[in-house]
């Protein structure tokens, strides 16, 4: 998967695939699921040379990748294709004045106090071993994209970083959440309780642990029965009360808090075991789920009085 976040970050592609041969190229590879640059030149009736020039902006450009390999008497250049998607941002996102935002990696929690089902993972692999929550303390948490547990919490330390002498009038909180099944189940109720800095202000409860179909994101060497994708859900606080999505979950007001920018902000996300719904929970980060992102935080603020 490529993500390209605007036009200008997208022009070695968009130039590389701007090209009928260079076309033609990727879909011979995936055809043939990858081609040595002999045959690929005599299959599209072109000059070495030629070939090489294309396949150089491919290769440049992250379409396509080239390895060397023995046979015969030598090595060969083998050509494949290196991506399975590309997702293009069309449209930027505008600059907000008085906003300060920032991401949290879904490993970077600061607390917490989880049971089985659980486990966490990179992009990459998996982090320690699966239903041993000790993992959950090991130093390589911090690499985490992805975790899961079936009751407990994780509290996340937010970074505040908003100008001196501002008060926070708004803060708004982005995650793709789901429950948390053992293997999948898109019909799992599960609450999930929401605090800031202690407080509680209020819940939602997330329809299912979901594995229909594979997540947008989420690697290749992910299984296919565990958690797939979530729900992107916004959590916002300000002056006239909590919400999810514009839906109003309790009153209370970021007024409650009188955070300034020397407040230390903590986000705590629970499954208790009194809930009524005790179906886990599933926090996708970057590199897993439909969204492509980690737990993003934005504070809107003024000048304090």
């Amino acid at each position: 998967m490529l993500h390209i976040k605007s036009l200008d970050e997208g022009l070695e592609v968009f130039k590389a695939l701007g090209s009928d041969i260079r076309v033609e190229i990727i879909k011979i590879l995936l055809n043939e699921s990858g081609m040595n640059m002999n045959e690929l030149a005599s299959r599209l009736n072109i000059t070495n040379g030629a070939l090489t020039s294309h396949i150089k902006k491919l290769e440049e450009s992250g379409i396509v990748k080239v390895s060397s390999e023995s046979a015969g008497h030598g090595n060969q250049k083998v050509c494949s294709v290196n991506l399975d998607k590309i997702l293009i941002d069309i449209q930027n996102k505008p600059k907000e004045d008085n906003v300060y935002t920032t991401d949290i990696k879904v490993g970077l929690f600061s607390d917490y106090s989880v049971f089985p089902t659980c486990g966490l993972a990179s992009t990459k692999k998996l982090i320690g071993e699966l239903d041993d929550t000790r993992y959950f303390a090991h130093p390589d948490r911090y690499e985490a994209d992805i975790l899961w547990f079936t009751k407990g919490y994780v509290e996340y330390a937010v970074p505040n970083f908003v100008p001196f002498n501002q008060k926070i009038d708004e803060i708004s909180i982005t995650a793709e959440l789901s429950s948390e099944a053992p293997g999948i189940n898109n019909i799992w109720p599960s609450d999930i309780y929401f605090y800031l800095n202690d407080i509680l202000l209020g819940t939602w409860t997330s329809p299912g642990d979901f594995g229909d179909v594979k997540g947008f994101f989420t690697p290749d060497w992910w299984f296919h029965n565990w958690n797939q994708y979530g729900l992107l859900k916004t959590l916002v606080v300000n002056h006239d009360g909590s919400f999810i999505d514009g839906i109003k979950i309790s009153d209370v007001t970021i007024d409650r808090f009188n955070l300034t920018s020397k407040s230390p902000i903590k986000l705590k996300l629970e499954v208790p075991e009194t809930a009524d719904h005790v179906g886990g929970l599933t926090i996708f980060g970057k590199g897993f789920g439909n969204y492509n992102q980690d737990i993003n935080v934005k504070m809107k603020y003024s000048q304090l009085d």
